[in-house]
């Protein structure tokens, strides 16, 4: 939903403001005096190429701002176009490109107009208007069915197009898990191994070593316990050296523990070439780990882990093997019927809207003309096979073909009323008609004002207009004036301003006391008096 739109320096707009009804909003004025460049200034927000002839005379630049709405939270969009260089654009203060503005808000606008890009005309969001009228039966047994299918498919790729292929890499996953898992390692265990292969290298050494040291400290133990037996005398005839004593009694204590493990330690040394053997064996079977899975022992574990569970997704895949193909020849038929089921309520859905469509266009002016949504068969995708043509012919003794070759812009803008009020279609949160009045008057006049009045009950409606029982239809109404310097200022009308532009409107003669009582009775019919 559009909430506000500012125009600056664009042509003869010098700075001009819009804030649009939810529902039904129409800008009126004189032929010139700049009601199109407010659509142009829209259309840019919408991602239009800029044109830097545009470019007012106030300043170098040319700017608009709109203030949207989409699905609950306030959008905010930029678009700069300078005299010379390229146009900026901005959404919700950031800058991004033109295309950017174009992809994400283009969508909730749609400006309907002779050379605008109209959704009829393209084949996704005519499916979209023809789907919305189906029950959801026929939509969710093809959607239920095609997620099916892709399903099946995406289990189908996990296999691969080679079993053989699929079973080298399972025996070769198996067989680097089991290496792994054979070696019974975890993490740490290299470290330990190196020092026990050290130790056991080293055994001679480590034994005179130990041998020595066990004899001086059992000197040291021997003299140890010399010294204490004298500062025990010392204590006994100086009571102020007991400390002396004591201290030595611990020297000795600690002396006496160093003595027991060492020799401990001697006596439980011993050569073991087989067990150096063994342990170095499994450390070149680590070394040989490694260089193949992982530079540290904790990446060769993480390795064989990954390979484990690779190993049993391959036995699983393996398993469905034997029946993937036959699931997706099944899923792949059950897509295809509810495709066929789904484009054959689809067409009898279509011919209905088109008899819908014929009876607002007969209303509108153009009873002769003949609609028809044609449907293409095409390869199945998300949603269906059908691919959809708008098609038209003015008069019944013409053939119809593609609306985009063979219809106005006056019957475009009918086509699309017609058919959003036909289907409800949603797509679009706001409509704008910019030529939609071309060409009639009178009694179709009239039936267009209330058509585009029904259509604002279920989507935001802004219609620029020359039609003054158009003009009483909408709950907001914004007038374009020149003023004598040749500037255009656009403001809302109410009341009695209302009364007067609807009279301009009607008889050219806003004083005129006739025409302000027929332009009273036509918003009083329109529930606007």
């Amino acid at each position: 939903m559009l909430h506000h739109l500012r125009v600056r320096n664009l042509g003869v707009i010098e700075d001009a403001s819009l804030e649009p009804s939810p529902s039904f909003t129409v800008i009126t004025g004189e032929t010139g005096a700049g009601k199109t460049l407010l659509l142009g200034g829209l259309r840019l927000i919408l991602g239009a190429k800029a044109d830097a002839e545009s470019v007012g005379p106030a300043a170098e630049e040319a700017q608009v701002d709109a203030l949207l709405e989409h699905r609950g939270e306030e959008v905010g969009v930029t678009r700069i176009v300078p005299r010379s260089g390229r146009s900026r654009a901005y959404l919700n203060g950031g800058i991004v490109s033109a295309d950017s503005i174009g992809s994400d808000v283009a969508p909730w606008v749609e400006v309907v107009g002779q050379h605008d890009q109209l959704t009829i005309t393209r084949s996704a969001p005519l499916l979209a208007m023809v789907d919305s009228c189906l029950d959801d039966e026929s939509l969710t047994a093809y959607r239920t069915a095609w997620r099916t299918y892709q399903d099946d498919l995406a289990r189908q790729r996990r296999l691969g197009g080679d079993p053989l292929a699929l079973a080298r890499e399972l025996d070769l996953t198996r067989y680097q898990a089991e290496e792994i898992e054979r070696a019974g390692i975890s993490a740490g265990i290299d470290v330990e191994l190196e020092a026990a292969v050290a130790k056991l290298r080293n055994v001679e050494e480590i034994t005179e070593h130990l041998s020595g040291a066990l004899r001086i400290a059992e000197g040291m133990a021997e003299e140890a316990g010399e010294i204490v037996s004298r500062l025990r005398k010392v204590a006994g005839l100086d009571q102020s050296s007991s400390s002396l004593a004591t201290t030595s009694e611990g020297l000795m204590s600690e002396t006496q523990e160093l003595v027991t493990s060492v020799r401990n330690s001697l006596e439980t040394l011993e050569q073991d070439p087989d067990r150096l053997e063994d342990l170095e064996s499994t450390l070149t079977a680590i070394g040989e780990l490694k260089r193949k899975y992982g530079r540290t022992i904790e990446e060769v574990i993480d390795f064989g882990m990954k390979a484990r569970s690779r190993t049993t997704e391959l036995e699983e895949l393996m398993a469905e093997a034997e029946d993937i193909d036959s699931s997706v020849e099944r899923s792949l038929d059950a897509a295809r019927r509810t495709a066929r089921s789904l484009s054959e309520t689809r067409s009898s859905v279509a011919r209905q809207i088109e008899r819908d469509v014929a009876g607002h266009l007969a209303d509108l002016g153009l009873a002769s003309g003949r609609v028809e949504i044609v449907s293409q068969q095409s390869d199945m995708t998300g949603t269906g096979t059908d691919r959809l043509e708008l098609q038209f012919a003015s008069d019944p003794r013409l053939s119809s073909g593609p609306v985009t070759k063979v219809a106005s812009g006056g019957e475009l803008s009918r086509l699309v009323l017609a058919l959003r009020l036909a289907t409800r279609d949603r797509s679009a949160a706001t409509l704008v008609f910019d030529e939609v009045d071309t060409g009639i008057g009178g009694t179709t006049a009239l039936a267009m004002g209330k058509k585009l009045a029904d259509l604002a009950r279920t989507a935001q409606v802004l219609c620029v207009t020359h039609l003054p029982q158009v003009a009483a239809h909408a709950d907001r109404h914004y007038v374009v004036s020149r003023a004598k310097d040749g500037i255009a200022r656009v403001g809302p009308v109410e009341g009695d301003g209302r009364v007067m532009e609807i009279a301009r409107m009607l008889a050219g003669l806003p004083e005129s006391q006739a025409g302000r009582s027929v332009a009273a009775e036509l918003l009083a019919d329109a529930g606007n008096g």
